[in-house]
């Protein structure tokens, strides 16, 4: 379908600043005249905001039960029938979305056996496969300090974890075709790290 629009992945370990380039990136393709949706994982859906209490500690459970409610969640993401990732992509928007289901493999694969999530998420994989990927690249330790600031660590943020979490992301990218990821590191200065994923970004829509 010629109109589809272009669904473009922002991942990175907590604190390394995927959110706020994500919105920058969506301003920046709005000015080119892209129509955008941001979005992110976990969902505002009821699966979502139950997925949420797990991961702020509100709702104590396992592993496990996470890893599938992520599955979950993710599959009524890509699925639901107006406002879902695949329906607006058949509407000509691009979608932006923060976390997809390479943090599961890289999150849930590090806490739980790994080749059980990827079997979770195989039908997320076959039903909507990025455009680009964004790996945005910072040290753990960095990531914390970032962390920290904003307030109380939630569920995965230790050093210990992220470092985990970080090494997994490169083994999940080995599913990745070269062209399709780009790693960019997080500069200390916002604007540079924009730029540069500006700049694997244009090529996906010949700018």
């Amino acid at each position: 379908m010629e109109n589809k629009g272009k669904f473009i992945v922002f991942e990175g370990i907590d604190g390394s600043g995927k959110s706020s380039q994500m919105r920058m990136l969506g301003a920046y393709l709005e000015e080119r005249g892209v129509a955008c949706h941001l979005t992110c994982e976990p969902t505002s859906s009821l699966f979502g905001k139950l997925l949420r209490s797990c991961l702020t500690g509100e709702l104590d459970t396992d592993e496990q039960t996470i890893a599938a409610m992520f599955a979950a969640d993710r599959l009524n993401h890509i699925h639901e029938k107006e406002t879902g990732i695949l329906s607006r992509l058949a509407a000509g928007e691009s979608v932006l979305c923060d976390r997809f289901y390479f943090s599961s493999l890289a999150y849930n694969g590090g806490m739980v056996e790994a080749e059980w999530v990827k079997q979770l998420n195989t039908p997320a994989m076959k039903a909507c496969e990025p455009d680009l990927v964004v790996f945005i690249d910072i040290s753990p330790e960095d990531a914390m300090k970032r962390v920290l600031k904003r307030g109380e660590a939630e569920r995965y943020e230790s050093v210990e974890k992220l470092t985990k979490i970080r090494e997994m992301y490169f083994k999940a990218f080995e599913l990745l075709p070269k062209e399709k990821l780009a790693v960019i590191k997080s500069e200390q200065e916002k604007a540079v790290t924009q730029q540069n994923i500006r700049n694997a970004v244009d090529r996906v829509y010949g700018f």
